[in-house]
């Protein structure tokens, strides 16, 4: 059933990654650009001038702020979050791990001061 989709679209390609599986393409879309940022085929590439104009132009501090925090919640919303049994092996390997480091400092730390004192004399 998916070959007779793909022959009677064979323009249209497989989601190459997670952006494309949900429905972001690269190709298509109402923005007129692509998901790159590069602009759709039979527009005009903007000249640098026009490119130049636009980063030159000021921006207040609470654009800039409002701005950032538009990315922090477009970075977010990547995030792919572990869900609780992830979590729980994930908590329980830095806490070995985190008790191993603390033995190995604690046996090498020990181990130099018993060298110190050993070559300068215990008082």
């Amino acid at each position: 059933m998916s070959d007779e989709n793909e022959s009677e679209r064979p323009d249209r390609e497989r989601p190459s990654n997670a952006a494309d599986r949900r429905g972001r393409r690269a190709s298509g879309g109402s923005g007129g650009s692509g998901a790159d940022g590069t602009p759709a085929k039979g527009r005009a590439t903007p000249s640098r001038a026009a490119a130049a104009a636009t980063k030159e132009k000021k921006v207040s501090p609470i654009g800039r702020i409002v701005r950032f925090l538009r990315e922090v919640v477009a970075e977010l919303r990547k995030v792919i979050w572990p869900n609780r049994s992830q979590m729980v092996k994930y908590t329980i390997a830095v806490l070995i791990f985190v008790s191993f480091m603390v033995t190995l400092v604690f046996l090498l730390d020990s181990a130099f001061a018993e060298g110190v004192a050993f070559l300068f004399g215990r008082d």
